[in-house]
């Protein structure tokens, strides 16, 4: 044993002097190549004497930047997350011009440009130096998570579970591709562009890997709503317009997020899926999770328990990560002006514009979130938490801007499975097993705009079939993006219109665009209007639109028939009549009837919902939006998303039978919410029945009449605290406790340091 104790400390001392003498030779070479940086008196020095200096002001940054930065960081966790990643290279500054001011003799000097320069190169020679050493040694490993683990339960008080360890039951890591179709996965993986993928697949004993279908609404609000919290019920599209408030829910806001996330659990009086020692990371909605990081509808809650900034306090508290992050976020942004400047060149089409903010919206959904998210997750699975789900939109993001299967988004997923294939790696190295899940909430449909194709928009379309004045040229509609959202919350902006009541005028309606599905609802016809009331006001309205051969087919309520679908050629089926293959929604294929009519019957339909074409054999269609890879209603690969699982776990299809009798024979789940079942399903199989109670111990649904914080509705989180969490089930399985999400952050930078070289991608 006193062998052991002896290696294990030589072992440390051995990187602790590494890192010093390659910080030390790190600043000599600094200090030759800068011309405003010297680590010499005016006259002169020894080499001996130079090298001492170097060694001496190497020892007191690195000594201060482990003392004093934690502080620093934790104390600006005030400011805006984004602004903080660009103020940690000033600090870093500053800490270097400190240990230069302690070197003896006045020997170390820089002017604050330089000195902001050298403290980012050491700080990133340090980290790699410290993680290459650290990798290869298994005991260093065992050690760090050993030292992780006590850390925790000398903080909770809790005494260590001899059913804890990579012994006891499995957690589980749901990472979702968002906007990764089934078919363009398969594709990735066997061309060799996601090689960690076709891993997966390729062993007999890994995953398997299944296609599921969205319902009408086929986009990140709707699908992820049910993934987490098990009800998508009313949620027509990505925005959509109220009524009775005068107001337009849009799904990236958070405010309306929040919302969204109050209905499902007052609908299923459950707080979601992760409500059992669970980790939302980048996601729309918590899932009732206690560890939040970047949760959009968690930004809508003020005051000390808004958390949901602490994966970027947990990710830039160590310099180093935010020092290769913002090389990785600049070339990003040459990255793509470079790829939309060869797209203007080569008159690829079909193209929208690419200019403006959008190359910086990009570099922070493929570079910034993917980051925090990753670091995030590996702290997650350092801290052994049982279940994590986690949204990274990088591919999304691009392939709405350059198409789904574009070499640009082709770029996307390799550094993506990057990603995965570090946190495989990080899997075999934690304190407990996991079981890795991926999935994604939809896929995307490639094809030109609307606008782009017959020269006006939707609303234009809209207005010209009302007999309202018409612009004499085509506006661009305004695109849906979670990322562009996500950045100004980052830096506390408000989201465009967050804060708006829509107020219209009686007379013009309100037209919204989610991807190729359109939605018209007229303000001054109380409830849902119907075909009549518009034949009345709008003679031309209902036929413009079903006759022109961009869109598909029309939905709107009969007076005389119940709600009906509409398509050119005077085509009119009564929904209770609709069969997939026949009438206006024959080339949707199957499942295309039972998602109308499920989203006939939310409350909050449109008066009108608009699906644009689609035509089968090429997968295109029309977007509302300035997109050329696009989602949100029906047509081809958007509504086919994946779900890759563990060969361990119930297959979903016997999950879904075993709940109701057998239905007609689909290749996988159909609905957001038949796959939250499965979700739910396979976490009870390794952690046991996962039981959400009331803050007085009793189930029940009354506790859904508990206001939920920011709403004005009333009803909120199943034996939820003040802060909308649900209370700690009986019965389960946390082998480390959670903790403060203050004390995550030192976690999740301390997991970035021990991970593998070159993980950022």
């Amino acid at each position: 044993m006193s062998d052991r104790r002896w290696r294990r400390a030589g072992g440390t001392l051995l990187r602790v002097v590494s890192v010093w003498a390659v910080s030390s030779l790190t600043l000599l070479a600094l200090a030759g190549i800068l011309p405003d940086f010297r680590l010499q008196a005016d006259d002169g020095d020894t080499v001996t004497r130079t090298a001492f200096t170097a060694a001496w002001g190497a020892g007191a940054f690195g000594l201060l930047s482990a003392l004093v930065w934690p502080v620093l960081v934790r104390a600006l966790l005030i400011v805006p997350a984004l602004v903080l990643g660009a103020l940690v290279f000033f600090l870093n500054g500053s800490l270097l011009l400190v240990a230069l001011r302690l070197i003896p003799d006045g020997r170390g000097d820089a002017n604050p440009e330089t000195a902001v320069v050298v403290a980012a190169v050491m700080s990133a020679v340090a980290s790699a130096v410290s993680t290459a050493l650290a990798v290869r040694d298994d005991d260093a490993y065992r050690r760090r998570l050993s030292r992780l683990a006590d850390r925790r339960r000398r903080r909770s008080g809790t005494p260590h579970s001899p059913d804890g360890g990579r012994d006891g039951p499995p957690g589980m890591v749901f990472v979702q591709l968002d906007g990764v179709g089934h078919d363009v996965l398969r594709k990735a993986a066997a061309g060799g562009l996601m090689p960690t993928v076709a891993g997966l697949l390729a062993d007999e004993a890994g995953h398997r890997l299944t296609p599921w279908t969205t319902d009408w609404s086929s986009q990140t609000g709707a699908s992820q709503l049910a993934l987490l919290h098990g009800s998508n019920f009313d949620v027509p599209a990505f925005r959509w317009y109220e009524k009775e408030s005068g107001t337009v829910m849009v799904s990236s806001r958070p405010a309306s997020a929040l919302e969204l996330q109050r209905r499902a659990i007052a609908r299923t009086h459950d707080g979601g899926l992760l409500t059992v020692d669970g980790a939302s990371r980048g996601n729309l909605f918590s899932g009732g999770a206690d560890q939040l990081a970047l949760v959009l509808s968690m930004a809508a809650r003020l005051g000390k328990g808004r958390r949901s900034r602490a994966g970027y306090f947990a990710y830039f508290s160590d310099p180093a990560n935010a020092v290769r992050t913002a090389l990785s976020f600049a070339a990003e942004v040459v990255r793509e002006i470079g790829q939309s400047v060869r797209a203007r060149v080569r008159k690829e089409s079909p193209r929208v514009k690419r200019g403006g903010l959008y190359p910086f919206i990009r570099a922070f959904a493929t570079v910034v979130e993917r980051d925090v998210v990753v670091a995030a997750v590996i702290g997650d699975m350092f801290a052994g938490r049982t279940a994590v789900y986690a949204d990274l939109v990088a591919y999304d993001e691009v392939a709405h801007h350059s198409g789904p299967r574009s070499r640009d988004a082709e770029k996307v997923l390799t550094r993506l499975d990057r990603s995965l294939g570090l946190i495989l790696k990080i899997a075999d190295h934690t304190p407990r097993a996991y079981r890795i899940v991926l999935l994604s909430d939809h896929g995307q449909s490639p094809g030109e705009t609307f606008a782009g194709r017959y020269g006006l928009t939707l609303k234009e379309l809209v207005r010209a079939g009302c007999g309202l004045p018409v612009p004499r040229s085509a506006q661009r509609t305004r695109s849906a993006s979670e990322a562009r959202d996500a950045v100004r919350i980052a830096l506390h902006r408000p989201v465009a219109g967050e804060k708006e009541t829509e107020h219209p005028k009686p007379s013009d309606p309100v037209v919204l665009a989610s991807g190729n599905l359109g939605l018209l609802s007229f303000p001054d016809i109380e409830g849902r209007a119907s075909r009549e009331q518009l034949d009345s006001r709008f003679p031309a309205l209902l036929g413009t639109l079903a006759s022109h051969p961009g869109i598909g087919f029309l939905l709107v309520r009969s007076e005389k028939h119940g709600s009906v679908v509409l398509g050119r050629g005077g085509a009119e089926v009564p929904v209770a009549e609709l069969t997939d293959g026949e009438g206006p929604i024959a080339p949707f294929g199957e499942g295309a009837a039972d998602a109308v009519r499920r989203t006939d019957g939310f409350p909050h339909v449109a008066d009108v919902m608009v699906n644009s074409m689609y035509e089968p054999g090429t997968g295109r269609v029309h977007a509302f939006e300035e997109q050329i890879g696009s989602h949100g209603g029906l047509g081809g690969e958007q509504s086919r998303p994946f779900l890759l699982w563990p060969r361990t776990l119930s297959d979903p299809l016997d999950v879904l039978a075993a709940e109701a009798p057998p239905g007609p024979v689909r290749a996988g789940p159909v609905g957001a919410e038949a796959v939250h079942r499965v979700l739910a399903r396979w976490l009870r199989e390794l952690s046991g029945p996962q039981v959400p109670l009331t803050q007085d111990g009793f189930t029940g649904a009354g506790a859904a009449d508990e206001p939920f914080p920011g709403s004005s509705a009333g009803a909120g989180v199943p034996g939820g605290d003040a802060s909308g969490h649900s209370a700690r089930p009986v019965g389960a399985v946390a082998p480390l406790p959670v903790v403060a999400d203050g004390d995550h952050g030192e976690d999740v930078a301390d997991a970035a340091d021990d991970a593998v070289p070159g993980k950022r991608g």
